[in-house]
């Protein structure tokens, strides 16, 4: 059997104190007290305060009860005054007895009150923000991610609003509605960790990658479509080839490879092409490793495309070559994810061989192109350096507009390998508590989220990164984005302990927001008149109040938050509004901080962007020991 739980505390009853349950007899026996002293008194004057009546207490003022021993003792002989005093004390102790029965009775037996029935959403004021973490105390300084700001009422002014807790953070904002300037440049000018941002534009690189520098971060630019000035990344070194593990890593670089859009829907094709690739690229990378090379994707799709060379003796070297993988033996043999890959190729009919083909190649057309391949050929960096370097590390992944579409297989990729590498360690414990497995903390500062596809190992590794100390920053343009990609089931949202919203453009997102704010109870009145239409007075005018619910903010009344207002250039010059939801506390309804408003911010962000930086060096990356 369950049972209810306890009703909110602003829902509770309100309890009828004890002192209801005992104003009764209370108020009896003082009635009691009283008309008895009156009685006494009325009879001690009526005798001439006689000495027979006894020594009074002080002065002429006998004890209460004192007329009733005198009746006792001398009601004959002064039957009348008596009977006086009978009839007031019996008269007013009715009296009394049917006043305190009345009002107990009206007391106890009127209507329960509950306050808030119908909802208690509201707004929450400055003990509530600073309990939700958001807001300092008065005497302490802020720190982590900048989420915006709340003006208080009571003084007018400006506070940032930050969160530095291991949580994740989602912002959805509009395009052009101030999500750069309000809540990721202030970041970037901020936190002190490592981080890794996504740059649709490079602007982030030129607003921060200075500052970030000086101090003390190591600053990267991962920019695979640029000429120069880029680090270079090859996602295939961070697989553990010559372990046991190294089949797993490859399959799992393989399944972002093959579904580049991020559907989660493969066909039999592509399917076949990612057994093809798995064993491909395990060949290639024994076979590089002969020469003290590693395995790159250009490598891949120049094995797979060679002009000088038929295809079918690539599969027949993967079947037969054996003295590139050992399994413990004395005699090298044949890797067997390999030669099986091989022999899968040859069984299949030429048709469906050449489709399959096919497919591995349009995989890896990308890295055909001459600037992705020198920018994927090699590792300035490995993805652990970006939590166990000496100093933070501070990674900016640039994709311009144009190239956005093209690149998105590779940047997936590069989200994909920092997940998995950076939680690839068991966490350890120490009397029950987990302790922190890498040198820093990290940020995944991912703007325009939507545009990476979905990515379901990013979606499932948000409930257990915190524990590794990565903090996530998810911002899209609406709901509507993530519910297309991750359907409406989606648990990002859910996984972020706070969510901040700008004004939207979508209903869908102003109705979910709506529901956000939570439901609140207002007074309704309700004003009825009567009498003769055209008569000069009115005969009757009632009103009526009662308490009905509405949604703290309606669907509309969302959609028209206050928009930063922006110059005739179309730069924001003055802020607009903020919905900041905490999980546990009430929403907030803040304003935008804008960074270009604070001379601190300012400054940094002026300071010039300096030349990548790079941990490996020029050469290419380093092969493993066979």
């Amino acid at each position: 059997m369950t049972t209810a739980g306890p009703l909110s505390p602003t829902l509770q009853p309100k309890r009828k104190r004890s002192w209801v349950r005992l104003f009764g007899p209370l108020l009896l026996a003082g009635t009691a007290v009283g008309l008895s002293s009156v009685c006494t008194q009325y009879v001690a004057q009526s005798l001439g305060y006689h000495p027979a009546l006894g020594e009074p207490v002080i002065g002429v003022v006998y004890p209460p009860w004192a007329w009733f021993r005198w009746q006792m003792d001398w009601y004959w002989n002064a039957k009348e005054v008596f009977d006086t005093a009978n009839l007031g004390f019996l008269g007013g102790l009715g009296a009394s007895i049917l006043t305190t029965v009345l009002a107990v009775g009206f007391a106890t037996r009127s209507a329960t009150r509950h306050e808030g029935v119908h909802g208690t959403a509201h707004w929450a004021g400055r003990s509530e923000v600073e309990r939700s973490g958001l807001l300092p105390a008065a005497d302490k300084p802020g720190a982590g991610v900048y989420v915006g700001g709340w003006t208080d009422p009571a003084t007018g002014r400006l506070h940032y609003l930050r969160h530095n807790g291991p949580e994740h953070i989602a912002a959805i904002a509009p395009p052009r509605s101030g999500k750069g300037v309000g809540l990721v440049v202030p970041t970037l000018l901020s936190w002190p960790h490592s981080v890794v941002a996504h740059d649709m534009k490079g602007e982030l690189w030129a607003m921060s990658a200075g500052w970030r520098k000086a101090q003390g971060h190591v600053v990267m630019k991962f920019d695979p479509a640029a000429a120069e000035g880029s680090v270079a990344f090859n996602p295939l070194a961070e697989i553990r080839f010559g372990t046991l593990y190294e089949v797993g890593d490859v399959q799992n670089v393989v399944t972002i490879m093959v579904d580049p859009q991020g559907t989660g829907q493969l066909d039999h094709w592509a399917a076949s092409a990612h057994a093809l690739l798995t064993g491909v690229i395990i060949h290639l990378s024994y076979k590089e490793a002969k020469d003290g090379r590693a395995v790159t994707l250009p490598a891949v799709a120049q094995a797979l495309s060679d002009p000088e060379r038929p295809v079918i003796e690539l599969y027949e070297e993967m079947l037969e070559n054996r003295h590139l993988w050992k399994a413990g033996a004395s005699e090298a043999v044949a890797h067997p994810v390999v030669a099986a890959a091989a022999r899968d190729m040859l069984n299949t009919e030429d048709e469906e061989r050449a489709s399959i083909l096919s497919t591995a190649r349009r995989f890896l057309s990308l890295y055909r192109d001459p600037l992705v391949e020198q920018n994927t050929g090699r590792s300035d960096f490995m993805v652990g350096d970006l939590m166990d370097h000496e100093r933070p590390v501070s990674l900016y992944l640039v994709v311009r507009p144009a190239d956005k579409d093209r690149l998105k297989p590779l940047m997936r990729l590069v989200i994909n390998q920092i997940v998995r590498v950076l939680v690839r360690d068991e966490m350890t414990f120490v009397d029950g508590q987990e302790q922190a497995l890498h040198k820093h903390r990290l940020l995944l500062l991912l703007d325009e989220f939507a545009s990476f596809g979905k990515l379901e190992v990013f979606q499932e590794a948000l409930s257990f990164i915190t524990g590794y100390g990565i903090k996530a920053y998810v911002i899209v343009q609406d709901v509507a984005q993530l519910w297309s990609l991750y359907g409406k089931d989606e648990s990002i949202l859910s996984s972020c302990h706070v969510r901040v919203a700008y004004a939207p453009n979508k209903v869908e997102t102003a109705e979910w927001l709506s529901k956000m704010t939570g439901t609140t109870t207002i007074v309704k009145e309700d004003i009825s008149t009567s009498g003769s239409r055209f008569g000069a007075v009115l005969q009757t005018v009632t009103r009526s109040y009662h308490e009905v619910s509405r949604p703290l903010l309606t669907p509309d009344e969302v959609m028209r938050l206050k928009a930063p207002v922006k110059d005739e250039t179309g730069r924001i010059s003055e802020p607009g509004d903020v919905l900041v939801f905490t999980a546990g506390h009430a929403p907030v309804y803040g304003t935008q901080s804008l960074y270009f408003r604070d001379p601190v911010f300012a400054d940094r962000a002026k300071v010039p962007a300096p030349p990548t930086d790079r941990l490996r060096g020029p050469a290419p990356g380093k092969a493993f020991v066979l």
